[in-house]
């Protein structure tokens, strides 16, 4: 019997298992059905899901169905839009619920997200993206349409959801981030009490102002629902705003036509740490030990209704008297605190709402520090007054309340400032409709930390406020080895503050001397890791991002300095002038006395787009040559032979390309542009080349040390990395020289070098065959030599015509030989004809002879000529031929 039972106990047991298991199969289809049936009857958009699912096993005995990544996207006028998306949707409900027939609504026990997000939006005609029910429904026979789930639920829970809010004709934005949020009650009844428990971060913006971000909102509270009537009601409930606590009393109810509000709420007790508490967590550290005098209290009400049209009125006071607060590790205390605000609005209009800040004020030491202030027209065009008075030594901040710091603050700030204006002024910089009085000053303030080089000490800055712009009159400062001494005016400083609008100013700087090194933040920087295994690792890395000129920053820069040193260079009565626009640097007649000449620079730095790209005119005025072609690396790599020429130059330079985004400096191989430069009172030291000493040892009749090079004009351009130089003439001695040719940023190089050598030159045995010429015939005779100049400077490789200047020279020294013995036969010729007049007695014999005998001596004097000459080319080249072998 016991075997019968165990078997038919089995039996049903391995059935239920079967039938869990089949279940999700069997009934899928009509799950999903079910889901896009209750999405697609009520709200007019597009509905996407990845999947749905049903499981017998993760919540037995119950059923629960999963919707994964639902989402719904608006139609027209919020096209594409997302309105809901929810990564994960839980429904529980009883397993009876599966087999209800069409029309009749599944209970729905419990419900779940994860990972949501849902996006509020108001156009500019005041249009919401959640409007999408849909309208005028045709009511379905026997009365209610029916409905394919009916929320009869104990408890529900939000994980991890994004609520974003944003208006845009009021450009107001609300963010609820990291909503957590649970609830227990029994939906089934029409009354009933919910248990809720929320956590979340608010952001708040107005109109590209920043009122709260990122705050931590906390809130445990009991809620009367009243189904029927759609109201709900505060009961016993507790909410943390950052630390700040606060009670709610009252009610909500949902209209037709939005919300009628009865709210009160307060401070639970008057102690000052509630003002404290205001302040998120991580920087007014551990509240416990803090010591408290005097109190502190919210009370606000918000009453009425909130419509299209609408707002409720509300009044909160925020009001402490005397108070004071001193942290148990701290040396100095934060006293005679006074707060004095109330936020209003009587009217239930939007614009009507003012803020009055009718007190605050603290001491620290002897140090008095207060300000007043009222905000009407918050919504159209605000109107601000407020003033500001007050002493305020900073070493003291750190002294009395626990800023982070890592390096303390010093310096003493004073400050008598009164300012009234309307935000449409500020935007149409009306500066005569604005009020603005006063001063600040700094004095003795000290700030350093991993985004400046070296401390900056500034001495003293005073800032005079007038109407149309602040005047900065004074400011001196000093980092490391530099002084900075800065006067002028800021323009649009309230458009910039509170519109976002270009800040613009005009400044004079001066300095005795200026390290750019002073204001580099260091480019590397040591990081610390810990490998799994516990071990700590260190690494170095480059520091810091893309340079980029402000995009904000309209301003003019006259500048004097009487030395910047920048790398290796030492610039001396540096001047000029920089425009700051546009996200680019226009630098106009800059100046600078340096390598023993002067420097003048105009062009322009845009850091606009991912590459900063430059456009530079320079002019080089008697500036030494050898400094300024080894120190800098832009010239070197145009002009690298020009290191071993001493001397002084004048040029002008015109470049473009582009820089590295991180150091500013060129980049060689996108430059292009043009050279031209004169030479003055030059010398050549040959030794210091590799290219001239091969071209000394390969040229016997020419001392390149004694190449004279002034006043030579050279014209060059240069562009992707080749630099193409114009064909120079040069003399040395009555040697014509012609060079022309090009070269790459990687040294290599490729020359034709034309020497137009008289024959004079060319070796002792020459010499004597042309002594038989007249000096003056001797003089026009020369050789054309081509050296051809290829490789690289390090290692250049020369090569020369030889054969071609043999046979050059050979042909002119025949050719003058046979010219001169021909005249000479014609000479004597003559002298025969004039002979036979005045001697009849010669024979005809001797009249054949004579002409002949005289050819022959012609063609034999060509020939000796001809093999002399000849010989002494060869033997001027057999020595550079067993060289280049």
């Amino acid at each position: 019997m016991a075997k019968k039972i165990l078997k038919w106990t089995g039996i049903t047991l391995l059935v239920i298992i079967i039938l869990l298991l089949a279940a999700p199969f069997l009934f899928k289809s009509k799950i999903e059905e079910m889901v896009l049936k209750a999405v697609n009857e009520q709200v007019d958009a597009k509905v996407n899901f990845e999947d749905v699912s049903l499981s017998l096993f993760k919540s037995f005995p119950q059923a629960n169905v999963t919707v994964e990544k639902l989402s719904i996207i608006n139609k027209a006028p919020f096209e594409g839009d997302t309105l809901v998306y929810l990564g994960e949707l839980n429904l529980k409900m009883s397993v009876k619920e599966l087999f209800k027939g069409d029309g009749e609504a599944m209970s729905v026990e419990s419900l779940t997200t994860k990972n949501g997000v849902i996006n509020i939006l108001f156009n500019k005609n005041g249009l919401g993206n959640f409007d999408i029910a849909i309208k005028d429904k045709e009511e379905q026979p026997g009365g209610e349409p029916s409905k394919p789930f009916a929320l009869n639920m104990q408890n529900y829970e939000i994980e991890n959801l994004r609520f974003r809010y944003y208006d845009e004709r009021s450009r107001m934005q609300m963010v609820i981030d990291s909503l957590n949020h649970s609830g227990k009650g029994n939906f089934a009844q029409s009354r009933l009490d919910l248990d809720t428990h929320t956590t979340a971060r608010l952001t708040l913006d107005m109109d590209k102002t920043n009122y709260m971000r990122n705050i931590a909102l906390k809130l445990d509270a009991v809620l009367g629902l009243d189904l029927e009537k759609s109201i709900y009601t505060f009961k016993n409930n507790k909410a943390l705003i950052n630390q700040l606590p606060l009670e709610f009393d009252g009610s909500i109810a949902i209209l037709e036509t939005g919300q009628q509000y009865d709210l009160t709420f307060k401070t639970p007790s008057s102690s000052f740490k509630n003002f404290l508490g205001l302040i998120p967590e991580s920087y007014s550290g551990n509240l416990a030990n803090v010591k408290t005098e005097g109190d502190f209290t919210i009370n606000g009400m918000v009453k009425g209704a909130m419509t299209d049209t609408t707002i409720p009125k509300f009044n909160i006071a925020i009001a402490s008297n005397n108070a004071s607060f001193k942290y148990p590790d701290l040396p100095k205390a934060v006293e005679n605190i006074v707060i004095d605000t109330k936020i209003i609005n009587e009217t239930g209009v939007t614009n009507d709402t003012y803020v009055n800040l009718d007190n605050l004020s603290f001491r620290i030491d002897q140090d008095v520090f207060g300000a007043k202030a009222t905000i009407r027209n918050l919504a159209e065009n605000a109107l601000v007054d407020a003033s500001l008075k007050g002493t305020i030594n900073l070493g003291n901040f750190a002294k009395a309340y626990p800023v982070k710091l890592s390096v303390p603050l010093s310096g003493i700030l004073k400050a008598d400032v009164k300012t009234k204006f309307d935000m449409k002024s500020v935007e149409a910089s009306q500066y005569e409709r604005i009020q603005n009085s006063g001063s600040i000053s700094l004095s003795g303030f000290t700030y350093s930390g991993d985004a400046m080089a070296k401390p900056v000490t500034i001495n003293r800055a005073d800032v005079q406020f007038n109407p149309s712009r602040v005047n900065l009159s004074q400011f001196t400062a000093k980092t490391g080895s530099s002084d900075v001494a800065i006067t002028g005016t800021l323009d649009n400083f309230y458009g910039f503050v509170f519109k976002d609008q270009v800040l613009k100013g005009n400044f004079n700087m001066s300095s005795s001397r200026l390290l750019v090194a002073d204001f580099m933040a260091p480019q590397t920087k040591t990081v610390s890791t810990k490998k799994e295994d516990g071990t700590k690792t260190t690494e170095t890395r480059k520091a810091g991002d893309a340079v980029k000129i402000p995009a904000f920053l309209d301003c003019t820069i006259t500048a004097k300095a009487g030395t910047v040193v920048y790398d290796n260079l030492n610039l001396k009565n540096v001047s000029g002038k920089m425009i700051i626009r546009d996200e680019a640097v226009a630098l106009q007649n800059v100046k600078t006395d340096i390598f023993g000449g002067q420097i003048g620079l105009n062009g322009n730095v845009s850091t606009k787009g991912n590459t900063p790209k430059f456009d530079v005119d320079l002019s080089l005025n008697r500036v030494d040559i050898g400094q300024s072609f080894t120190q800098l690396d832009m010239l070197k790599s145009i002009a690298p032979i020009a290191s071993v020429i001493n001397g002084k130059l004048t040029s002008t330079v015109n470049v473009q390309g582009n820089l590295d985004a991180r150091e500013m400096t060129p980049d060689l191989k996108s430059i292009n542009g043009s050279l031209m430069g004169q030479l003055l009172s030059t010398t050549i030291n040959e030794k210091n080349s590799k290219l001239l000493t091969a071209l000394d040892n390969n040229l016997k009749f020419i001392d390149l040390n004694k190449l004279n090079l002034n006043d030579l004009k050279a014209n060059l351009s240069f562009e992707n990395g080749k630099v193409n130089i114009k064909p120079i003439n040069l003399k040395y001695q009555d040697i014509a020289i012609q060079v022309g040719g090009q070269h790459g940023f990687d040294q290599s190089m490729s020359y034709n070098v034309n020497f137009d050598v008289p024959a004079k030159y060319l070796s002792p045995e020459v010499t004597k065959l042309l002594s038989s010429l007249s000096p003056a015939e001797a003089n026009k005779i020369s050789v054309p030599v081509t050296a051809l100049v290829t490789g690289t400077f390090q290692n250049p490789k020369i090569s020369t015509d030889v054969s071609k200047t043999v046979t050059n020279l050979t042909q002119q020294l025949v050719k003058q030989q046979k010219d001169k013995y021909k005249q000479q036969g014609v000479n004597a010729l003559n002298n025969l004809i004039k002979g036979k007049n005045n001697n009849t007695t010669t024979t005809d014999t001797a009249k054949a002879q004579t002409p002949k005998t005289n050819q022959e001596l012609k063609e034999k004097a060509g020939e000796a000529v001809k093999s002399k000459a000849t010989d002494a080319v060869r033997n001027l080249f057999r020595k550079k031929e067993k060289k280049e072998e």
